[in-house]
């Protein structure tokens, strides 16, 4: 890998755009050992089977998660046959594994200098790996980590919609996510299609999606694997313990107002909320 992966350009791009808004960002990696198919199932035969993720290529934007079927193979067989298993898989948390966790911690700091003034310190690294059969779509979703997914092989086009667009996304689906009570596929309206920006990347490219910014994605005509790399912010994190007192508020009748967007940090929220977590574990 070389010294440097994500190159001056793509920093000064993700200075200007991070931690709100979407943007197309360049990077060296355009091949890794750690990254070709052999080296994938190897991966996934040492992960868990929580760790491991498999969906049909064949999906609607706005499919519901209880519609998907469940597979039909096994992980290592569908990366094997991935140019011909009309799927798409994701391996989960690979810094479970040394080597990929050497990766992640690499690329992730190299971003430092960017993230920690303005979200605060990078937490909860982790790292996700997509290896996607041409033509699969993964559906209409949003996550709660900022987000960067550099692009090694093949293409695709993902289409991210501004996180603050309540039309998209209401304020109580924000707080019941945060609760575990709402899946992170959402419904799809065609309606939508014109409030995204549509970003299409090829190896050497990537796409810093901001927390919780909806998208979806349609791959290319050819196999892909991207790495999505990931983490948790003191901003991030105050923003959620926000949307859950929030759903806490809204149960006694209140309405109350959504989080601030950044650079607010939402501190009084996010310690009301705390406080009164650590209260409710203290008398359970």
């Amino acid at each position: 890998m070389p010294r440097h992966t994500f190159t001056s350009e793509a920093m000064t791009t993700l200075a200007q755009a991070y931690p709100a808004r979407p943007a197309k960002l360049t990077h060296a990696m355009r091949a890794h050992p750690l990254l070709e198919l052999e080296a994938l199932v190897e991966l996934a035969a040492q992960l868990t089977a929580d760790s491991i993720e498999y969906n049909p290529g064949k999906l609607q934007i706005g499919v519901r998660p209880e519609d998907i079927p469940a597979p039909d193979r096994s992980a290592t067989e569908t990366i094997r046959a991935i140019e011909h298993a009309g799927a798409w898989m994701v391996l989960k948390r690979i810094e479970q594994v040394p080597a990929y966790a050497a990766l992640l911690d690499s690329l992730l700091g190299e971003l430092r200098p960017v993230v920690v003034p303005r979200t605060g310190e990078m937490l909860q690294h982790e790292g996700f790996i997509f290896i996607t059969s041409p033509g699969s779509v993964t559906p209409f979703h949003f996550d709660p980590e900022h987000n960067i997914l550099l692009q090694v092989r093949g293409s695709k086009a993902m289409t991210v919609f501004p996180a603050d667009d309540e039309r998209l996304l209401s304020a109580e689906a924000h707080e019941q996510f945060h609760l575990g009570q709402h899946h992170r596929n959402l419904p799809w309206s065609d309606d939508y299609a014109a409030m995204g920006t549509a970003i299409t990347i090829t190896p050497g490219d990537a796409i810093h999606v901001p927390v919780k910014s909806p998208h979806w994605v349609q791959n290319g005509p050819e196999v892909s694997i991207s790495l999505s790399i990931t983490w948790r912010s003191e901003w991030s994190y105050a923003e959620a313990d926000a949307r859950a007192l929030n759903h806490v508020l809204r149960g006694l009748g209140l309405k109350p107002n959504g989080p601030r967007p950044y650079p607010s940090r939402n501190a009084v929220k996010s310690t009301a909320y705390r406080a009164l977590r650590k209260v409710r574990e203290l008398t359970a």
